[in-house]
């Protein structure tokens, strides 16, 4: 596996050499586009809007439309607008990790250590671990300046990129109750949330929909018509109907655990 990014983490005045590799990988099943009447491969092309030709990718530049007129830009420009330390994770502060809204986070990354950085890495993971907490800091990648939390998880440091507090929509556009909800209600909602919390296993969560499109996929390659069942879901509006239904759940709740 290539590291996507090199570099360094700033702790103190320790730094850290280190290589970015991804933590995740998609489980999506990939397709293709294909003309329905004659069955051929669909290709998208990149064509002049002014010529009608396709354009070769190194002919192909980015630009910016500013009023009327685009500002073509150059790699180097880019770089100007970058900090001095583009290759290097600035850690500007440590916080406590549920402080951090999940809206923020955006994609998980591993830290590996390079030649040299085992003992500094290990003790950075470490002194995390003991105190509690992750850190936040500044890196560059992809050409752009990143805000990312770094954390253990087992033996690794992870990094997470954050989004910036520009990038979350708020809410007020939204249609959203502010009703008053009896004291009942909400005592036995409550004893649904205690009767159904237990600890967080990732590997009983699995990709189902992606397990049974493939089964849809091979059967159709045989010809054959896989059965769909849908499900009917049905609302509960009236605060009678609620109640009924939050004691159904519990007692549901209660049989499944006998």
């Amino acid at each position: 596996m290539r590291p996507l990014w090199k570099g360094s983490i700033g702790f103190g005045l320790v730094n850290i050499p280190v290589r970015l590799y991804s933590a995740t990988e998609e489980s999506d099943i990939s397709f293709v586009s294909l003309d329905k009447k004659s069955g051929g491969r669909i290709r998208y092309k990149k064509v002049s809007e002014t010529t009608n030709k396709e354009v070769p990718q190194a002919d192909i530049v980015k630009a910016f439309k500013m009023g009327e007129q685009y500002v073509v830009m150059e790699e180097t420009d880019f770089d100007k607008a970058l900090p001095v330390k583009k290759d290097h994770i600035d850690i500007v502060q440590f916080v406590q990790e549920k402080e951090i809204d999940v809206l923020y986070y955006e994609k998980p990354y591993y830290l590996e250590p390079e030649k040299g950085g085992d003992r500094a890495y290990a003790l950075l993971r470490e002194a995390l671990k003991k105190e509690g907490k992750a850190a936040i800091g500044l890196f560059v990648f992809h050409n752009k300046e990143w805000v990312c939390l770094l954390k253990p998880s087992g033996k690794a440091l992870a990094l997470t990129r954050l989004r910036f507090a520009e990038e979350i929509r708020s809410t007020d556009t939204l249609s959203i109750p502010d009703s008053t909800i009896k004291a009942d209600q909400l005592k036995m909602a409550a004893s649904l949330i205690s009767q159904l919390t237990k600890p967080f296993k990732p590997e009983q969560f699995k990709d189902e929909y992606a397990e049974k499109l493939l089964k849809v996929i091979e059967a159709k390659g045989k010809g054959k018509n896989a059965t769909y069942k849908p499900m009917k879901v049905v609302h509960n509006t009236a605060t009678e109907d609620l109640m009924e239904k939050l004691k159904a759940s519990l007692k549901s709740t209660t049989k499944k655990a006998s």
